[in-house]
């Protein structure tokens, strides 16, 4: 039996232009992930997306050192799980800290599963590891690809990604290839990022201060010192932000003039409260 092997850190071919991509039945499509012992495990994709819980798993393929490159691969921290979540590229850490910080996701890891299938052209035996599994509250879940561009897909990515979107959607899951952030966006974030842990919450009991500071849209710097000393105030409102509690424009420089106003999942919270 032939294999070829066709990776998501591989995508460098030609984009696919207008040219429609034969898939297989999902049914078809096979999963291989490691166990509880670190072999691999091969099932139906159809049973195993119902049965494994893909976000507790190692990756199923470590991620390539390439000679020449300046990012290689790490770790992430993240505030979702608690744990580190091992990254190959600088495009693949920025989507996880995006998803460690959406609300909705409670779980993360990367490369968890292997989607192997018979491609229906030619015959072949051919395989794809998506570089990112998150598990949503409702137990929906995504399966995505970090490109390090916003540019059309290869011609192996593209094929792979006809496969991986009719296999997720047969599960009731997501395939989708992340782009890159808007620049200031991504650059806000990850500054709020280094605050994303959880001993910045109530740094020097400072947390209902700050948010009662900003119970009304004020600008940030204005709204820290309102809380107290600014030094201490500051990581506090920083988490408040990354978290969600507090919200801001991120699409713009973040600054001192920057206005700050109640998030959406404070809001939440509060409506809850309400309800009870």
């Amino acid at each position: 039996m032939e294999y070829v092997i066709i990776d998501s850190s591989q995508d460098g071919l030609p984009a696919v232009a207008g040219r429609a991509c034969r898939v297989p039945e999902p049914g078809a499509v096979e999963a291989e992930f490691a166990g509880a012992d670190g072999t691999l495990v091969q099932r139906r994709w159809v049973e195993a997306a119902v049965a494994v819980r893909f976000e507790q798993l190692q990756p199923v393929a470590a991620f390539p050192v390439v000679p020449g490159r300046r990012w290689g691969p790490g770790w992430w921290w993240s505030a979702t799980t608690s744990g580190h979540v091992p990254h190959g590229s600088q495009a693949m850490c920025t989507q996880l800290m995006l998803l460690d910080r959406d609300p909705q996701v409670v779980g993360l890891s990367a490369r968890p599963v292997r989607l192997i299938w018979r491609d229906p052209g030619s015959g072949k035996v051919l395989t794809w590891v998506s570089q990112v599994f998150a598990r949503y509250a409702d137990g929906s879940a995504l399966l995505a690809d970090c490109p390090a561009t916003a540019g059309p897909a290869g011609q192996r990515a593209a094929r792979a990604a006809a496969v991986l979107e009719s296999a997720c959607a047969a599960v009731g899951f997501t395939y989708r290839r992340l782009a890159p952030p808007e620049r200031v966006f991504g650059a806000n974030v990850r500054w709020l990022a280094g605050y994303r842990h959880p001993r910045y919450r109530d740094a020097g009991g400072l947390e209902q201060a700050v948010l009662e500071a900003f119970a009304a849209p004020r600008p940030l710097m204005a709204g820290a010192a309102a809380a107290g000393e600014v030094l201490s105030a500051l990581p506090v409102l920083y988490h408040a932000l990354w978290s969600g509690r507090l919200a801001a424009d991120l699409a713009r420089p973040l600054g001192e003039h920057t206005m700050v106003w109640p998030g959406a999942v404070a809001a939440g919270v509060e409506r809850e409260q309400q309800a009870r």
